[in-house]
């Protein structure tokens, strides 16, 4: 998984780079387009588009004879249930190709939720910077706080000592960005240090709010940074990013609803330019 997310991080940020100062909406617009386009030829050349054609056909069929025999009732059901069996047809056809389209369309929603799902941290407003110890926490001395430090480049203040959560078996500390740009800070432990990225701009940019421990799980759901390294002091290293949506003609909406709602009109208008039936 690390090197699907590795291939596909420089992918994304490529794609949306040239959008970073426009409204999301616009970067969205674009990923959206492309996607249908890359769904379709999926759907195209892993389904049977033959005898989707026919059963589309065979359903049509089945409308009109109700429309034109709307006085008999034995017609009427017969076609119904005509109908029902094109139906099932239809949809036993349509599942095969779902198996293609499902893999690539969750990794496309994993990398543009951190693009999208996120907005950058302000200069002058404090967030939290949370590390979870991994478990067992022998080497941290059980319940006593251990010996943590925070490490922060200029442009990076830290406004708070770090406080202990024994129960949680995490350390929090609070942190305030003086400066927009790119920053990595650091978490000491133990003579080890693990490195976070951290974000501080209003544009559409890749952020990552955990950095987490390798794992095909962990990675799918965090994708936008490398995993921790393997048997490392700390579990995950979270940045807490306020939550975004995307806001367009005045209507706000979380970014996914816009991004499948652009999907399926882009698709439905390609279907045919494309030559796939769906």
């Amino acid at each position: 998984m690390s090197w699907v997310n590795a291939a596909l991080r420089p992918v994304f940020d490529g794609l949306l780079h040239p959008f970073r100062e426009w409204p999301p909406m616009a970067g969205l617009a674009f990923v959206s387009l492309l996607t249908a386009a890359g769904m379709l030829a999926i759907f195209k050349y892993s389904s049977d588009q033959r005898s989707l054609e026919a059963v589309k056909r065979q359903i049509h069929a089945c409308l009109f004879e109700m429309r034109l025999f709307n006085d008999d009732l034995r017609a009427i059901v017969r076609a119904q249930l005509e109908l029902l069996r094109h139906n099932l047809t239809y949809l036993r056809l349509s599942l095969v190709p779902m198996v293609f389209l499902i893999p690539p369309l969750v990794f496309v929603v994993a990398q543009l939720q951190f693009h999208y799902g996120y907005t950058g941290l302000v200069t002058g407003q404090a967030t939290l910077v949370e590390v979870d110890l991994a478990r067992p926490w022998d080497f941290a001395g059980g319940s006593e706080r251990p010996a943590l430090e925070l490490e922060v480049p200029d442009g990076l203040r830290v406004d708070s000592p770090g406080v202990w959560i024994p129960v949680l078996g995490q350390m929090a500390w609070r942190i305030v960005p003086e400066r927009p740009g790119h920053y990595t800070l650091g978490v000491r432990v133990e003579g080890e240090t693990y490195s976070k990225s951290v974000c501080v701009s209003p544009q559409v940019e890749r952020r990552s709010p955990r950095r987490v421990q390798a794992g095909f799980v962990n990675e799918l759901i965090y994708p936008a940074e490398p995993p921790l390294p393997r048997g490392a002091r700390v579990s995950q290293i979270r940045i807490v990013y306020p939550s975004a949506e995307v806001s367009f003609l005045g209507l706000e909406l979380h970014w996914l609803v816009w991004f499948f709602v652009l999907s399926i009109l882009f698709a439905f208008a390609l279907r045919r330019p494309l030559g796939v039936t769906i």
